[in-house]
């Protein structure tokens, strides 16, 4: 069994920073593509950074480049968020997904979320 298992998120003031974390535990064999998305209430899910499995490439939502940050260690299955300069409109559960094969063929799996709130 996979397990996505998020920590880091909590309440900030606006300026202030943060650091996710995102670790696959269970019975993972790779770890390919990884990524954050964020959900605010009442909005849909969205894309915030994404990491190639090497890290040697990374991709953001408009809204956050320049002060956050995506990176990744190989050796501990974990990725993470490196969040800076956090605005109240960062406020959202944030999700990370991974690209995991196990004995199983590759397929996205999610972890259950974290909070992130940034108060002005």
């Amino acid at each position: 069994q996979v397990q996505l298992v998020e920590s880091g998120g909590g309440l900030v003031q606006a300026g202030g920073s943060l650091r996710l974390s995102c670790a696959a535990s269970g019975r993972t064999v790779s770890l390919y593509n990884m990524g954050w998305f964020r959900q605010a209430p009442g909005k849909q899910r969205e894309l915030v950074a994404t990491i190639t499995t090497s890290g040697g490439s990374t991709n953001y939502a408009d809204s956050v480049k320049g002060r956050f940050t995506i990176s990744r260690n190989n050796a501990k299955n974990t990725v993470y968020l490196q969040m800076n300069s956090l605005k109240p409109e960062d406020t959202a559960v944030y999700y990370c997904k991974a690209e995991i094969r196990t004995i199983a063929p590759m397929r996205n799996y999610w972890g259950q979320g974290t909070q992130v709130t940034v108060s002005s």
